[in-house]
C-alpha cells in the first residue's frame, strides 16, 4: 500500500484460528506505510482460547500499529462524524458478524464502526471467515455483495470434505483488496480455488 497515505481500521473479530494470519497482514500493512487503527470486537478482546490469551494479543496488535485499540462501542462511535479513516477492514468477519451488519445491528465495537465508517460513504472491506458462509448465511454474504461501499476479500472453501460450508477469504489479497476499493472496485474474481 506504497502508493496510498491511507488510515485503515482494521476491525477484528472472534474467528480466532486465523488471528496469527491476521497479525502478519497488519504487520505488511504497517510496513508498506498505511496507519492502521486496531478495533476489537468484545469476544475477540476478552476470550482467551486454544489459540492464545486476549489480552496478550490485543497488546500485540496496538504494539505493531503503535495505536490503542479501539474497544467500546462509545469509542467506536466518533468514527463516523471525525471521518477518520480511508477504509475499515473487517478480518477475520465471522458469519455472526455478516449477519448483524447485514441487519444493521450495532451491538458490538467493530459493527458500530462499520455503521460509523459506512456514512461517509467510504470503503468497508469484508475478510469472512464462516464455518456457515454457504448455509445460513449466504443469503447475508450476497445481500451484503449488493450493499453499497462493501467489497469482499476473495474466499473460497477451505476444507470442503469436513466443513462443506465453510469459507474463508485469501488474507494476502487484504491490501489489494483495500487498493481497489479505494478506487471504488472490487477485485475479480471473488471466488476462488479451495485452499
Amino acid at each position: 500500500m506504497k502508493k496510498y497515505d491511507t488510515t485503515v481500521g482494521f476491525a477484528i473479530t472472534g474467528s480466532f484460528c486465523t488471528f496469527d494470519k491476521i497479525t502478519t497482514v497488519i504487520e505488511s500493512l504497517v510496513e508498506d506505510g498505511a496507519h492502521v487503527i486496531p478495533i476489537f470486537s468484545d469476544n475477540a478482546q476478552t476470550l482467551d482460547t486454544r489459540f492464545g490469551q486476549a489480552d496478550d494479543f490485543v497488546k500485540q496488535i496496538e504494539k505493531i500499529t503503535g495505536h490503542e485499540a479501539i474497544k467500546t462501542i462509545p469509542e467506536a462511535e466518533p468514527i463516523g462524524p471525525k471521518g477518520y479513516l480511508d477504509a475499515l477492514v473487517i478480518a477475520p468477519c465471522t458469519g455472526n458478524t455478516m449477519a448483524k451488519l447485514c441487519n444493521g445491528i450495532t451491538d458490538t465495537p467493530v459493527l458500530m464502526a462499520a455503521k460509523a465508517h459506512l456514512r461517509n460513504e467510504k470503503p468497508l472491506i469484508i475478510s469472512m471467515s464462516s464455518n456457515d458462509a454457504l448455509g445460513m448465511n449466504l443469503k447475508n454474504i450476497g445481500m451484503l455483495m449488493n450493499m453499497k461501499n462493501i467489497y469482499f476479500v476473495p474466499f473460497g472453501q477451505d476444507n470442503y470434505h469436513k466443513k462443506p460450508n465453510s469459507m474463508i477469504a485469501h488474507v494476502e489479497l487484504i491490501a489489494e483488496t483495500v487498493e481497489a476499493a479505494l478506487e471504488g472496485r472490487q477485485i475479480q474474481p471473488i471466488v476462488r480455488s479451495p485452499f
